[in-house]
Parts: structure tokens; C-alpha cells; sequence
């Protein structure tokens, strides 16, 4: 089976359009865009603008993977809240219109006393936003990383909506803990809908995976174990992209143009 390849737009740090058309030519299948700010944000794309940029990425050849609405705040703050959730929905809006069902975000780093506050404010405010993608067909995906999957599991198993989900980043896993991206696949199986294919090692671990030394790395060059990667989430049935995101470097189409080819050798 030859999986489907996507790349973060913005990594390739062309713009959104140029960005596409290189995706393109460098052979993914799709890609993921942040609607955060900039001419995607909801409001600076009216409804007809929606349509004109369906039919640009059609013409291209491509399909839209996900959109990143992650605006680094995270979900566990009860003052934030509002503001976030309000935003989290208009970007579920904004997906809706693109035709894409997966809109990615960070939760935040989870307490690991389920009794702290922080816990159930974070079930309160992601539960809203599921229930909200939910009805109108979409998952609502954080990403994997700030905490050992069994830990996020647990959170995720208590928010009652079926829009709720996983976007799945292997390099998080080990430069956060170092924490097992292998069997963390099978922990959150029933909750994966896509995925980050992302490299990077833990040079030092901190008291917490916020003061761990990291680095981000070109694929394959890092602590990643790809190969068993891939197979994993073929075990679970997991059918969706792989999507490069390069954060660092002084060469991004290089290093995702390579990235494609990599996963190619590895999926096909």
C-alpha cells in the first residue's frame, strides 16, 4: 500500500500558494495549512474566497489534510478559555467550508494528578469544541508530545464526543520524554485520524519536558524509529497521511523534498 504523503505548507516557507505548487511538484498528495493568522484566518477569507481556494488546491492536484489551529495556548487555562474555544469553533467553521474533517491543536500540557484543576478544566473546554466538530463531521486532533500517551489517553477517554481525536507526532514523543512512540501508537489507536512525520533527538532530560534539550533533525537522522513507526500504525489500520513538518533548518524544500522520498521508500 502507498500511503498518502502530506506536508505543512508553511514549513517550506514559500507562502500559501507557492507553498502548494511546490508540494506538488515535489511529489506529496496533500498538505496541512495554519489558519491561525494570515490570509487563511477565517476572517480574512470570506465565503467566496473559500471557494476560489478549494478550486486552486483541486487544480493543483492536491487535498487538504488538516488545518493547524493551534494557537499555543493550550486548553488548561480557565481565563483563556473562552477566548480559545470561540476561536477553536470558527476554525471547525472554516474546515467545514474547505471540505476538511481534521483540524489539529496542542491541548497542553496535562497535569499527571487527574485531580488537579487543570484536568477538568481541560475536559470542559475540549469537550465543547468536540461535540461542536462532532456535529458537523470533523475531529477536533491534538497532538501527541507534552506527556506519555497513556496519560493523554486517560484524558481523552473521558471527554464524551465522538469529535475528539489524535494527531499523532512520533518526534514529540522523544524529544518530550524521551516517551515510547512505538507503543504509544497502539495505546491511542481507537483516537488517530493523522499523523506529523517529524524527526528529532533528546540531547538532556529535564525535570519536566520543558526543560529537556532537544533538536530537531531531518528524517531519518534522528531517534524516530521509522521504519517500526510506519509498521505500527499499519497494525493499527491507520489509512490517513503522514505529513512532513520541518520547524528548523536553513533549507526546508531540501529537507522535505528528501522527507517525501524517504517516506516513500518506506510505505510503498
Amino acid at each position: 500500500m502507498e500511503w498518502k504523503i502530506g506536508v505543512i505548507v508553511d514549513s517550506l516557507k514559500l507562502g500559501i500558494k507557492a507553498g502548494i505548487q511546490k508540494a506538488r511538484e515535489i511529489g506529496a498528495d496533500g498538505f496541512q495549512v495554519y489558519v491561525t493568522q494570515g490570509e487563511l484566518a477565517p476572517e480574512n477569507l470570506r465565503r467566496e474566497d473559500r471557494s476560489d481556494f478549494k478550486e486552486f488546491v483541486r487544480k493543483n492536484g492536491l487535498q487538504i489534510s488538516a488545518l493547524c489551529g493551534d494557537l499555543f495556548k493550550g486548553f488548561l487555562n480557565e481565563a483563556t478559555n473562552p477566548q480559545v474555544v470561540r476561536r477553536s469553533m470558527e476554525f471547525v467553521d472554516l474546515a467545514v467550508d474547505l471540505g476538511v474533517s481534521v483540524i489539529t491543536t496542542h491541548i497542553g500540557r496535562l497535569p499527571e494528578d487527574k485531580s488537579a484543576p487543570a484536568w477538568r478544566t481541560g475536559i470542559t473546554a475540549v469537550t465543547q469544541i468536540a461535540r461542536y466538530a462532532e456535529d458537523r463531521g470533523c475531529f477536533f486532533a491534538t497532538e501527541t508530545g507534552p506527556e506519555e500517551p497513556s496519560l493523554l489517553r486517560s484524558f481523552l477517554d473521558e471527554i464524551p464526543s465522538k469529535g475528539i481525536a489524535v494527531n499523532y507526532d512520533p518526534a514529540n514523543l522523544v524529544m518530550n520524554g524521551p516517551f515510547d512512540h512505538i507503543g504509544g501508537v497502539s495505546i491511542l489507536k481507537d483516537y488517530i485520524v493523522h499523523t506529523h512525520a517529524k524527526d528529532g533527538v533528546c540531547l538532556a532530560k529535564g525535570r519536566t519536558p520543558s526543560e529537556n534539550k532537544s533538536l530537531e533533525v531531518p528524517l531519518g537522522e534522528g531517534s524516530v524509529a521509522f521504519r517500526y513507526y510506519v509498521r505500527a500504525l499499519r497494525d493499527i489500520g491507520y489509512t490517513g497521511y503522514l505529513t512532513i513538518e520541518r520547524e528548523v533548518g536553513d533549507d526546508p524544500v531540501r529537507d522535505v523534498t528528501e522527507a517525501v522520498r524517504y517516506l516513500r521508500s518506506l510505505t510503498v
